[in-house]
């Protein structure tokens, strides 16, 4: 980003000659709006054309200082939007990211469109158990344990089958999901749990369900989604990591192929860490012509999602 600083320049001032106060403030321009702390200081000139000294301000022997104004808040969608303008999205795709800075508790989102889950949803099942088996004052069985770890580490859908059912299938899922606070997603009819509906601000509440603090879900239950999370099989190590440092990742990716259109949804959520800030990312996209492309889409996005919040300004 260009930096416009205003300079005043200090010289010795005459004897004879008064001393002229000026102000220097100093700014960034984001967007055309002026975003940073502006500093106000008096700094002592002299040189041809000040005024008398009957007019000039009262005499200091030290600058004079001002209390800095407040920092405006960076326009963190208006970046996002700038930056999904480099990513390639191929005709008839589309594509939705949120995202949000754990730290900073800053957030933007671009696209609002609604999109099948595949996958992604086995985390909101997952979530949905853990929370009905806290209601029941009850651990985890060792067989759920055993569908959980197999559905969210490789993806398996016979383990997310099963465990649909044990939920209650999409009513179950609502229920917690009000609970949860997403608004946008509704389950899939009888045993078509991917083709659950859902938005990529639903994904990133969601998120926070699991990754914060201020969830329904207990620390313990939150400690062991996350772990599972982290513990993705090889050949699913992309998606919203292609945004993190190395390997300081959780996710869980979905892809499906729909046999209608022969067009591929593809999307990514989870947490990734970049430059010490811990960032949640839901990536969402339909309409791909092939698996690959879609994958490409959704690391792009992710990308360009974490890129909004990494424009920093130097006092």
């Amino acid at each position: 980003m260009d930096r416009h600083r205003a300079r005043g320049r200090r010289a010795r001032p005459s004897r004879r000659k008064p001393i002229l106060y000026t102000l220097v403030a100093s700014a960034v321009l984001v967007g055309g709006t002026a975003a940073g702390t502006v500093y106000v200081k008096a700094q002592a000139h002299d040189g041809p054309g000040l005024v008398s000294s009957t007019s000039a301000s009262p005499t200091v022997s030290e600058e004079a200082s001002v209390e800095p104004v407040a920092e405006p808040t960076v326009d963190r969608g208006a970046l996002l939007t700038k930056a999904m303008k480099s990513v390639t999205v191929e005709v008839g795709a589309e594509v939705s990211v949120a995202v949000l800075d754990l730290d900073s508790g800053e957030s933007a989102a671009y696209g609002d469109g609604t999109f099948d889950t595949a996958s992604i949803v086995k985390v909101d099942i997952l979530a949905t158990l853990l929370l009905q088996a806290q209601d029941a004052d009850r651990h985890l069985t060792a067989h759920e344990k055993t569908y959980a770890t197999s559905m969210i580490e490789n993806s398996d859908n016979t383990s997310a089958s099963a465990l649909w059912r044990t939920i209650g299938q999409a009513d179950g899922l609502a229920s917690a999901n009000k609970r949860f606070g997403l608004t946008g997603t509704e389950g899939g009819d009888g045993m078509l749990w991917g083709l659950t509906q859902t938005t990529a601000a639903d994904q990133l509440t969601l998120l926070q369900q699991v990754f914060g603090d201020d969830s329904e879900l207990s620390e313990s239950s939150r400690t062991y989604l996350q772990g599972l999370m982290g513990d993705i099989a090889a050949d699913q190590h992309w998606g919203v990591s292609a945004a993190a440092d190395g390997s300081k990742w959780a996710l869980k990716n979905g892809w499906l192929a729909r046999s209608t259109t022969e067009l591929w949804d593809i999307n990514s959520i989870g947490r990734v860490s970049v430059d010490g800030h811990d960032y949640l990312v839901a990536a969402l996209s339909n309409g791909n012509s092939t698996k690959a492309k879609g994958i490409s889409l959704v690391e792009e996005a992710a990308q360009a999602a974490v890129s909004a919040f990494q424009d920093t300004v130097d006092d």
